[in-house]
């Protein structure tokens, strides 16, 4: 079976590096610390404290599976090879039909952060953009409605 690649920055791909040993060398060992002072607090049963840090420790693993397979997975996101096409990693300037512009960064699903202006390549906008050019008119089908987009600037 074929494991998913997950297109990232390489900034993007550190962060979660960074992310991962901070989860492996620290926290697991803090919330160890806290299933254990539970335990020896009141013991298993009815005990708040035992059950919030094992749902917390049940989270943390989770989050180190995750990051484990996306760094496994990662395909780095070179530099753009089209000039002024719209591709994974480029920054676009784009306006609405309002007349609103916005800044935004084509990124991989992993490191999408829209308060940050990093769009996933999968989201309607993304996929709305890529391949597109400087100048080029596209219509985005959104959860809030159709909006219309220009491209003003490709980098």
């Amino acid at each position: 079976m074929t494991q998913k690649k997950f297109d990232i920055t390489q900034e993007g791909l550190e962060k979660l590096k960074v992310e991962y040993e901070q989860l492996i060398s620290t926290r697991r060992k803090e919330v160890a610390d806290k299933i254990k002072r539970a335990r020896e607090m009141g013991g298993t049963e009815n005990n708040a404290e035992y059950e919030d840090a094992k749902n917390e420790q049940a989270f943390i693993e989770g989050r180190i599976g995750s990051l484990e397979n996306i760094i496994l997975n990662a395909r780095i996101i070179e530099s753009p090879h089209l000039p002024g096409v719209v591709e994974l990693g480029d920054n676009v300037l784009i306006q609405n039909q309002d007349g609103k512009i916005d800044r935004y960064t084509i990124v991989g699903t992993t490191e999408a952060s829209p308060v940050d202006g990093k769009i996933s390549c999968e989201s309607p906008v993304g996929k709305a953009l890529l391949g597109k050019k400087k100048g080029d008119k596209v219509e985005v089908r959104t959860p809030a409605g159709i909006i219309k987009l220009q491209i003003i600037e490709v980098s």
